[in-house]
């Protein structure tokens, strides 16, 4: 987590990144003009109280009359009345745009997650993506839709004060408004303190994000380790970072938005002492220098707004360029174009009838790697046979998991082809192939709900009658019947409710329900009991009859009825043959299988 350092986005005003945002608008377009109408309306009022003002004093106070007071009074009444429609309903609508811009964000966002490759989450840390989702996402959309409401209210009420000012006595209106250029240079001053600062608090923020997201998922390794005190200095760094880099962008907005009140109540002196010399000398009506007062005073708090919102934009600047990294992160493995009209294929389904895969794999002169420089394969071959069952064995970082995930298609090779019976796997679609793909970990990820909802999952149309026949399949079914709401019994988070035996056992059921062309074993028993290991072996025997599968194992027990063992080692195939082939042999599976052998038998007295 410490090693990644975010990319540092635009340093000035990006137009392009808010003409993103305005893409994400244009689908709540009727929201934002009716927004917009009572933002405008809610001015409009506001520049009306003034006049009543205006009204008051110098046909009633003044003369010390009452005669109209009763239409006056209707008046006042009437727009309090419209005021507060206004103010009930630009509310509730700006909240659906800040809902609706937060979800379809959120939506492309977690579309996204789930086409990207494993490349990207492999240098990506997770409590960063979280904190794109989460805290940048909602805090944009809340920047955005109530940005608006102060914007569309400022810029009406600010227009149509001046106006209001200019018919009243346009001397007075031109002395206020000498200090609009004073606030411009301001304005433009801070503009970029705001940018740099607020920037720099969404990037601290994302790394407590990941902070608390590693600290939680490596709770038990941190406690093994005994390194709480060390994970507590580091966290505390960063929020000490945190704080440092908060105050100082409240700092900085803090000492703009005064300086925008001074050089109002700078305007507001300016026209006392010239419109009190016009009541005195009797060219300029006490309701006129009393409106105008008002009109100085509103148009300080739209000037006051529309600074907080220009600080603000910097603010969702920070964060829209950071959520936009992700939604607009290249998707490395996908369907090429020419696929794509051929197959007629979605992003997320196949609209034409494919070939059923029959199994047959062949590596042709594959190279691979994760970084540049770190070579893992190297004009690799290897010919495998429809129904084949194949295992892989070898030393940690041998390349055997890489061979089964460019087999799945997680990753692509960058040198040579993988062909599916015979085709380029690239020139049919994605889906269709890891569709037929039956995939088991060695530490299965189970979804929080039931035992019947994750069986499900691996082919959401299952029947009732599916669902259970997979758990028979894989002799899950006796242990779901004894719990007691069987199969609808709650497996809590990642499983938790559940042994590791079980979890495996019904990541089987889960993997083989859809029918799967192709298995995939990765380590699948490594992490069991012998007496559950000889119940998932039975299973596996079971589930892998006539599919082409492949067995990355450490157990090398697991495998003796393996069609072919490959010694893997640094991206090479070493030896290769079955179990009596090898141990006949007397090499390097030979020498593991003793080792582990006499290591099992040490362990046993």
């Amino acid at each position: 987590m410490q090693g990644y350092e975010e990319y540092d986005y635009n340093k000035q005003f990006d137009p392009a990144t808010f003409k993103k945002i305005v893409e994400y608008l244009k689908p709540m377009w009727k929201n934002l003009v009716i927004l917009s109408f009572l933002m405008i309306m809610t001015a409009g009022v506001d520049i009306i109280y003034p006049l009543f003002n205006r009204w008051a004093i110098d046909e009633f106070i003044i003369p010390g009359k009452t005669g109209g007071i009763g239409l006056f009074i209707a008046g006042f009444m009437g727009i309090f009345v419209l005021q507060s429609f206004n103010i009930y309903f630009f509310i509730v609508w700006a909240g659906k745009i800040e809902i609706g811009l937060c979800y379809r964000i959120r939506r492309d966002g977690f579309r996204k997650l789930q086409d990207l490759a494993f490349r990207y989450f492999d240098r990506t840390p997770v409590g960063w993506i979280m904190a794109r989702m989460t805290s940048d996402t909602g805090r944009l959309s809340e920047i955005i839709s109530w940005g608006l409401v102060d914007m569309v209210w400022g810029s009406v009420l600010l227009v149509g004060n001046i106006v209001a000012m200019l018919l009243l006595n346009w001397r007075l209106a031109l002395l206020s408004l000498t200090i609009v250029p004073v606030m411009g240079v301001a304005t433009f001053y801070f503009h970029k303190l705001i940018l740099k600062s607020y920037r720099e608090v969404r990037k601290t923020n994302s790394k407590i994000t990941g902070a608390v997201s590693e600290g939680i998922s490596g709770a038990i390794t941190t406690k093994t380790l005994v390194l709480e005190d060390k994970n507590l200095t580091d966290f505390q760094k960063l929020t000490g970072r945190m704080f440092r880099v908060s105050v100082r962008a409240a700092v900085i907005s803090a000492i703009f938005l005064p300086i925008l009140v001074i050089l109002g109540m700078t305007g507001t002196s300016l026209v006392l002492w010239k419109g009190g010399n016009g009541v005195m000398q009797g060219t300029v009506t006490l309701g006129t220098l009393s409106a105008f007062i008002s009109y100085i005073s509103i148009m300080m708090e739209p000037l006051y707004q529309i600074g907080r919102i220009f600080a603000e934009l910097q603010n969702a600047q920070a964060s829209a360029e950071r959520i936009f990294s992700l939604l607009d992160e290249e998707v490395e493995i996908k369907d090429s174009a020419a696929v794509m009209v051929r197959y007629q294929t979605s992003d997320y389904g196949v609209c034409e009838s494919l070939p059923e895969i029959k199994g047959s794999i062949s590596f042709e002169g594959v190279g691979f790697e994760y970084k540049d420089g770190e070579r893992v394969l190297e004009d690799f071959d290897l010919q495998i046979k429809s129904g084949e069952n194949i295992a892989l064995v070898g030393e940690t970082g041998s390349g055997k998991s890489t061979i089964v995930n460019l087999i799945c298609r997680f990753y692509e090779p960058q040198q040579g082809s993988i062909k599916i019976d015979g085709v380029d796997y690239r020139e049919r679609p994605l889906l269709w192939l890891q569709s037929q793909i039956g995939y088991v970990l060695q530490t299965p990820h189970l979804f929080s709900g039931t035992i019947r909802e994750n069986i499900r999952y691996g082919y959401l149309e299952a029947s009732e009658e599916e669902i259970v026949q997979a758990a028979k399949l894989v002799n899950a079914h006796n242990f779901i019947s004894k719990m007691e709401k069987g199969y609808d019994s709650e497996v809590g988070e990642g499983g938790a409710g559940l042994s590791s035996g079980e979890k495996q056992l019904i990541s089987f059921a889960r993997a083989i329900i859809g029918n799967p062309a192709i298995f995939v074993l990765d380590e699948a028993t490594s992490s069991v009991d012998t007496e559950t290991e000889q119940i998932i072996q039975k299973a596996i025997q079971e589930i892998l009859n006539d599919r082409t599968s492949f067995i990355v194992a450490h157990r090398l027990s697991t495998i003796r009825s393996a069609d072919r063992i490959l010694v893997i080692s640094k991206g090479k195939i070493l030896e290769m043959g079955n179990h009596e082939e090898l141990m006949k042999k007397q090499g390097h599976y030979w020498q593991l299988y003793r080792n582990q052998f006499m290591e099992e038998m040490y362990q046993a007295i």
